[in-house]
């Protein structure tokens, strides 16, 4: 049967049918027109990297400087769209946001769907009560204790494989990991003594321990290492050209430096572009 011979209904229909199939693809390889405002996603509550200052009520931290220093750069401004943790990276995909910028570890398994250009080291750290540190001398200590971090992250699987290869392999009992709604959850958590210790980003206990003094100790070093990095969308190749491109100018002409050092956090910068953790 011939195209012409095919009833106009059922053409039709095939041909919304391909419509479907093509357009999601092509207005994700599109991306915003040059020049437009980059719609970013974030989740505030995350101090230092973003969070709501307590006297405004206005978003703040490092990863908004460094959004509204990149837009700058690229000519242009940023509108932050406030969602959660795990709807990122459904909007990123859809195209209800440009980017995600909101401390986002960048992990192999991410990659699939989204590039990035890393910005920050970081990696998992333990801590525990201040009160506790002689139960805590070193990271063995933590050997069949309870610990939790935020299963929003990579932190539970990190913290699983640490004790396996660290405590099981030695002999010693398993670290009992807790999933926790947030880092947030896992202080409380921490503090009401339901948790023994608790993992979060390395780059976030200075802030923490400088906004509750004496109450936290670390343990230890951070355990893995890696790098927190913006994300885009890996089929829209113009934005992320874009944004590397203002990256690189933030990092030579010293701002990059500048917003480090306002939120104390010189032991994690880069000093150079990062994409997919390829340095």
């Amino acid at each position: 049967m011939t195209c012409s011979t095919i009833p106009v209904s059922i053409r039709l229909g095939l041909l919304a049918v391909a419509l479907a199939a093509v357009l999601p693809v092509a207005q994700a390889q599109s991306g915003r027109a040059k020049g437009a405002p980059i719609t970013a996603a974030v989740v505030s509550n995350y101090p230092p990297m973003e969070f709501k200052d307590p006297a405004t009520g206005k978003l703040t931290g490092f990863d908004i400087d460094i959004g509204e220093a990149l837009a700058a750069k690229a000519g242009t401004t940023i509108k932050w769209e406030e969602t959660s943790f795990d709807q990122m990276l459904s909007s990123l995909a859809t195209g209800r946001v440009d980017i995600i910028l909101s401390g986002m570890t960048d992990i192999p398994a991410r990659r699939e769907a989204v590039k990035f250009i890393d910005y920050l080291k970081t990696g998992p750290q333990f801590y525990v009560m201040k009160e506790r540190a002689a139960d805590f001398p070193n990271m063995a200590a933590l050997c069949g204790k309870k610990v939790g971090a935020s299963r929003r992250t990579s932190f539970p699987a990190e913290i699983t494989k640490w004790s396996d290869e660290q405590c099981v392999k030695a002999g010693k009992p398993a670290i009992v990991v807790t999933g926790t709604d947030g880092s947030a959850d896992a202080r409380t958590q921490l503090r009401q003594g339901r948790l023994d210790a608790a993992v979060q980003g390395g780059e976030t206990m200075p802030y923490i321990m400088g906004q509750e003094p004496n109450t936290y100790m670390t343990v230890g070093k951070t355990f893995v290492f890696q790098y927190v990095g913006l994300a885009t969308n890996r089929k829209d190749e113009a934005i992320a050209a874009e944004l590397s491109a203002a990256m690189t100018k933030l990092i030579a002409d010293g701002t990059y430096a500048k917003i480090i050092a306002k939120w104390g956090l010189g032991d994690f910068a880069v000093t150079k572009l990062i994409i997919d953790s390829a340095d």
